[in-house]
């Protein structure tokens, strides 16, 4: 009996040893998983400040480059191939209304009346998606497009899409309609290493972007969901789309 008892009192004292070493590491894990939380939460806080900082010297500075054109020179590079570039800022006057107006069409047909976020957009999307079960389209406005281009990438993920939602507010008040319709229409992708209506427009047709025609403008703003897959010669169907878009509202 003696020996009985004592067997079971080196095993109790394992078996609380065993658990105060499991709950030892399971704090450490947990302190490991809290400090990273808090490290993440501190880097998005100040990543955001800074983006904040950001829009308000675009509103009179213009970008020499972007986060998804950084991004897509390390694609290049990663992938071994060339990567040429071509961009030329021009101010809002010098590029053709029919093209602000086709973009504007395609993109975001209420951009002149949101704050940055098109909350009746993002609920159509809501219901239709709960009623085929899947995402059935998206609903970023212009300007939560400029701010992907210009600080965040393509990629996706919940945290772009936050800082795009959360962010897009202050881009709409800080620079104003205008000045966003500017600096999207300068940045965004037409195709592999062409960004803005410059360099898209000598590209494809071989003219500055202040003389373009409805046609051609419907056919580029027909290509920015996927500029690195689209061509405007056979974006037939949906420029013409865009085209009765364009004239219902007046364009």
């Amino acid at each position: 009996m003696p020996s009985t008892a004592k067997a079971r009192s080196k095993s109790t004292a394992r078996s609380k040893s065993a658990r105060r070493v499991s709950g030892s590491r399971g704090g450490r894990i947990r302190r490991f998983l809290l400090r990273a939380l808090g490290l993440l939460l501190l880097v998005t806080a100040a990543f955001w400040i800074l983006c904040c900082c950001g829009l308000v010297l675009l509103k009179w500075i213009n970008p020499i480059t972007t986060s998804v054109q950084l991004q897509r020179r390390i694609e290049a590079l990663l992938a071994h191939r060339p990567y040429h570039k071509q961009f030329d800022f021009v101010p809002l006057y010098r590029i053709s209304p029919n093209l602000q107006h086709a973009a504007i069409a395609a993109e975001d047909a209420r951009f002149y009346q949101h704050h940055g976020i098109d909350w009746q957009a993002v609920d159509t999307v809501v219901h239709d998606s709960l009623e085929e079960g899947e995402v059935t389209r998206g609903a970023s406005t212009i300007t939560q497009q400029l701010v992907k281009n210009l600080f965040v990438t393509t990629w996706r993920n919940p945290l772009r899409k936050a800082l795009e939602m959360s962010l897009a507010p202050i881009a709409d008040r800080v620079l104003g309609k205008q000045r966003t319709l500017e600096l999207y229409l300068n940045v965004i992708e037409w195709g592999p290493g062409i960004y803005g209506a410059q360099a898209a427009s000598e590209f494809y047709y071989h003219v500055p972007a202040a003389n373009l025609t409805r046609d051609e403008a419907a056919r580029l703003a027909a290509i920015i969901p996927r500029p690195l897959r689209r061509k405007p010669a056979r974006m037939n169907s949906y420029s013409e789309t865009i085209l009765t878009r364009m004239r219902q509202m007046n364009w």
